[in-house]
């Protein structure tokens, strides 16, 4: 299928809502105990048990809409169709607790592989938004990877740690501003390594 440009605010409607969805859904019924076929689930596990469809869903509007899933988007949904899977199947909130760690791993330990292979797998995916140098692609994706890692180390103390409110606010609104501060902090980086678009 062909890649094809869609409404800025309608692509980022349909992958943050779902997140935001959640986020709202969670404070509404957070306090409240659902009794379905004889088993008890408290307000996170429904919430998350409607948050995976939703998700689903809205990742494959993106892709008929646009005409592609870049692998983040991909590996994303699977892990949360596994994870939150298992929080709802076992009634257990910690697996899908878990999944931020799990997708910072794996993000992180793809990176580290291309690093051993003296390559930046990240060149391949953002080359188009922002055109660096060889060697500024490899110092980003060094400094990505680490960066990753130690997010899937936060999540884990933090849902380990602190009450389920506190991670919900944390995955909502903490590890995307986190996202945007780092590469706010390559302004540097991007000035040193940056490559002019041939014009014309």
């Amino acid at each position: 299928m062909a890649r094809r440009e869609v409404n800025p605010f309608v692509k980022s409607a349909l992958e943050y809502g779902p997140i935001l969805l959640f986020f709202i859904a969670y404070l509404r019924l957070k306090d409240r105990t659902f009794s379905i076929g004889g088993t008890d689930y408290e307000g996170f596990i429904v919430v998350t048990a409607a948050f995976i469809p939703l998700l689903v869903a809205a990742t494959g509007a993106i892709w008929a809409l646009t005409g592609k899933l870049n692998r983040m988007q991909v590996a994303t949904v699977i892990l949360v169709v596994v994870f939150g899977g298992l929080s709802v199947w076992l009634n257990d909130d910690r697996f899908f607790k878990m999944k931020p760690t799990m997708i910072y791993l794996l993000f992180g330990g793809i990176l580290a592989v291309g690093l051993l292979r003296g390559q930046s797998y990240l060149k391949y995916v953002m080359e188009e938004m922002m055109p660096l140098q060889d060697g500024g692609w490899m110092l980003l994706t060094r400094r990505l990877m680490l960066f990753f890692f130690g997010l899937a180390v936060a999540n884990e103390l933090i849902w380990r740690s602190f009450a389920t409110e506190t991670w919900v606010y944390f995955k909502t609104f903490g590890l995307p501003v986190a996202m945007f501060a780092f590469f706010m902090m390559q302004g540097k980086l991007f000035q040193d390594y940056g490559v002019e678009k041939d014009e014309g």
